[in-house]
């Protein structure tokens, strides 16, 4: 209702007429949220509009919309990462945070609730908030009860005057309980937990023992958490592009001396910049290998902020700026050359990290191996930002001063050639290609590459590969597919790639 009021203007006044929001049910169409002056007026959630306009005809009438209360939630948890990194969306208007350990940075829990409900109210809505020490008990309290504080161990205590319907059981469950005598908590918890589960199910015992705080269920964030988090608030807020980059520079020096106490190095560094009207805006960067470099992060930030569609805009300030790394890995110390010089994969790092910056982390590639023989399927795209497997290729497991056992780039498809062998299972001594006569003076195989029958055909033929030396010394890797007489009477020779 508050979040319609914004968006069409409407102050709430005592002139304005209730207002009711609807949802077609089946083929009646019934009200479905309803502001202050119509719940007065004994209008109820349910009710056909119909019935409602022949109680009350001067109703203000619109449509339900879940995808703005969507849109509008996601906003707020955004938000609300101010508090904690532990948001979880809590449907169907609520949001639930971990606070554990960080409470005391706002100057307590009772603190850290007024901060949360004075900011619901400088965004222009209503909130209740508790503070428990487990999401059910939380989520009974805010909506059912009287929101506050809920000291350890007194779950039990606090909901006992609840009605039962702050289970949120299925209605069923509900009249049924309300019929046996149980209007609220408070004895329900003495009762034997054996009917009830085998007459309502088990998920509401468990709820139930959450709820009096014997059991726990720890919520599961919307964001990743991150390895390493520094921010800076601003008792006034900031908006000057000078002063955005000066505080982003003192907190990826931050963080990186936090990382260097680790002996890690960052991987992926996020920028989250709440704006004063509940906006957060997020910058990422990737580095395609673990950096403790502060002058290379704040080039890449550059070059994302260079490279957005719309411009960072602070609005009137952001009261509040987080660095976090987002991933992290152990990174030993680098030796520099006699000129002082990086590495030269330090500097082709540099500048992967500078084009996925200013282009997109999908727009630059890299290939990595794939647990495969097949070669068709031995590589993959992949973003340069990853991290490459650690495991090596199977065709690359070769002595140093081995030549290649496969070309660095294949034909595909696979070029058809004319090839006459000695024997049937042999190389062959000479072959046609494109027209042109290749006489093999050395040759080397086979090897034979069955085909993975849980990805190919059930006709798929297996591959006898041999690396071939022209009397020229051109180097060729063909294959022969087909085993003569057991898969094939005529098999067929292929051209699969050449050796630089």
């Amino acid at each position: 209702m508050e979040r319609w009021s914004k968006v069409k203007g409407r102050c709430g006044g005592p002139a304005d007429p209730p207002l009711v929001l609807t949802e077609k049910v089946g083929n009646a169409v019934r009200l479905v949220a309803l502001d202050r002056r119509a719940l007065a007026l004994g209008l109820v959630a349910g009710l056909t509009l119909a019935d409602a306009r022949a109680r009350t005809p001067e109703l203000t009438v619109d449509d339900l919309d879940p995808h703005a209360d969507a849109r509008l939630m996601e906003r707020l948890a955004d938000d609300a990462d101010r508090w904690s990194p532990m948001v979880a969306l809590d449907p169907p208007h609520g949001l639930m945070l971990d606070i554990t350990g960080g409470a005391h940075l706002f100057g307590g829990e009772a603190a850290l609730r007024g901060h949360v409900i004075q900011r619901m109210r400088c965004l222009g809505l209503s909130a209740r908030a508790a503070v428990a020490g487990t999401p059910e008990c939380a989520r009974a309290l805010a909506r059912f009860g009287r929101a506050g504080v809920v000291p350890p161990g007194g779950e039990r205590a606090a909901v006992a005057a609840l009605p039962v319907a702050a289970q949120e059981a299925p209605p069923e469950a509900t009249i049924a309980l309300t019929r046996a005598g149980q209007k609220t908590l408070r004895q329900l918890p003495d009762r034997p937990t054996l009917p009830l589960s085998a007459r309502f199910g088990q998920a509401l015992s468990e709820r139930l023992r959450r709820m009096l705080g014997q059991a726990d269920i720890r919520i599961r964030p919307r964001r990743p958490l991150p390895a390493i988090a520094v921010e800076r608030g601003f008792a006034e807020p900031i908006g000057r592009t000078e002063d955005i980059e000066a505080v982003v520079r003192d907190l990826t020096l931050d963080a990186i001396e936090t990382l260097q106490g680790r002996g890690e190095g960052g991987r992926a560094f996020e920028t989250a910049f709440f704006r004063t009207d509940g906006e957060v805006f997020r910058l990422a960067v990737e580095t395609g290998r673990p950096s403790r470099d502060a002058a290379a992060v704040m080039r890449l930030y550059r070059e994302k902020l260079d490279a957005l569609a719309d411009p960072l805009d602070p609005g009137f300030g952001f009261d509040l700026i987080r660095l976090s790394v987002m991933a992290a890995e152990p990174l030993a110390p680098a030796q520099a050359d006699f000129e002082g010089r990086a590495p030269l994969a330090d500097q082709v790092g540099d500048l992967v990290d500078r084009l996925t910056a200013r282009f997109g982390r999908e727009r630059v590639k890299a290939l990595t191996p794939v647990d495969t023989h097949n070669p068709d399927r031995a590589q993959r795209h992949r973003p340069a930002a990853e991290a490459s497997p650690s495991w090596p290729a199977p065709w690359l497991e070769r002595l140093p001063d081995d030549p290649p056992g496969r070309p660095l780039q294949l034909f595909d498809p696979p070029q058809p050639i004319e090839a006459l062998a000695e024997v049937p299972d042999g190389p062959p001594a000479r072959f046609r290609w494109r027209r042109v006569q290749h006489a093999v003076a050395f040759a080397e195989g086979p090897e034979r590459i069955a085909p993975e029958w849980w990805l190919t055909p059930a006709n798929a033929l297996t591959r006898d590969y041999f690396r071939l030396e022209d009397s020229e010394g051109r180097r060729f890797w063909v294959f022969r597919e087909g085993l003569y007489e057991r898969e094939t009477e005529a098999p067929r020779w292929f051209l699969h790639g050449v050796f630089a």
